[in-house]
């Protein structure tokens, strides 16, 4: 009996876990003030909303699960684009971006993000990701070489093992029920075209998220744009898995027997995958480092 209740009482603090992670940014979101261009991309039988600020090297931005543009990247947008033409971008069904029956996919997502650069006319860009974000965005650099300058990873795997298993199950244990009344509730109520799609919407991710998932370590080899990669020391990713990956980009090597990997790879001491995502400073000299 006291094993069971130990699994149980581990499960409910995984689901708080995962609850704070995927709500408490909101609390954070903060205007990034006017921008240059916004409205909707018609792409793949959706569409998609957009907001361009600044001018520069192209840069798309892509937000995490259930997040919204200015919930994620408020903070660092207005740093960013005073060098750079941003393009923030809210998947399917997130924010201003209507719901969609459409089966949600890594490879479906990636081809939206080529669609709104392809409405904005822009052949190639500079990506970054957070969390689910930077999933699409490691399909997107396998999906569409040619159109990435290079990729900015934050906090993200390309695969399930990528998580410690205690995300994992974290994710198999999710309710549309546990977020009512939460922020992004109430972020998604402010924006969202149709707010009666919350619980389709929820449902939908969910059902992603508790699909084991691989894009392929052979694909993340085949990636020739440099990569920086951002992560909190302990912010659910499996840090060895992690080493693996920049591995795979040509790092963990040692400097100066050879030529300098393209790649790169930052684990910001004392952050979680949400505390993370607030040291705007941090951020933004990893982003302007790499991207300069």
């Amino acid at each position: 009996m006291n094993n069971r209740t130990n699994t149980k009482n581990l499960f409910n603090t995984i689901r708080l876990i995962i609850i704070i992670m995927l709500t408490a940014a909101t609390t954070h979101a903060q205007q990034p003030g006017s921008p240059a261009d916004s409205g909707y991309a018609p792409v793949n039988g959706i569409k998609v909303y957009y907001k361009v600020y600044g001018q520069g090297q192209p840069l798309v931005l892509l937000h995490g699960a259930f997040m919204t543009i200015d919930g994620n990247w408020g903070k660092l947008i207005p740093e960013l684009s005073k060098t750079r033409k941003v393009i923030a971008l809210e998947l399917q069904g997130h924010g201003h971006t209507p719901y969609s029956d459409r089966k949600l996919s890594h490879a479906t997502l990636a081809g939206d993000v080529a669609g709104v650069m392809d409405y904005l006319h822009i052949d190639s860009a500079d990506v970054a990701g957070y969390s689910f974000g930077g999933a699409v965005a490691y399909q997107f650099a396998i999906q569409y070489p040619k159109r990435l300058k290079k990729l900015v990873i934050i906090s993200a795997t390309y695969k399930s093992e990528g998580w410690l298993p205690q995300v994992n199950a974290a994710f198999k244990q999710m309710k549309p029920e546990m977020f009512d009344q939460s922020p992004m509730k109430a972020a998604y109520d402010a924006v969202a075209p149709d707010p009666t799609k919350w619980t389709p919407f929820l449902q939908q991710m969910m059902a992603s998220a508790q699909q084991p998932f691989n894009l392929g370590d052979a694909n993340i080899a085949k990636i020739t744009a440099p990569v920086l990669i951002i992560a909190g020391d302990n912010d659910g990713l499996d840090k060895l898995e992690l080493i693996k990956t920049y591995q795979l980009l040509g790092g963990n090597v040692v400097a100066g027997f050879g030529p300098a990997p393209a790649s790169q790879l930052a684990i910001v001491p004392g952050q979680g995958h949400v505390s993370l995502m607030e040291q705007t400073t941090t951020l933004l000299n990893y982003f302007n480092g790499f991207l300069k």
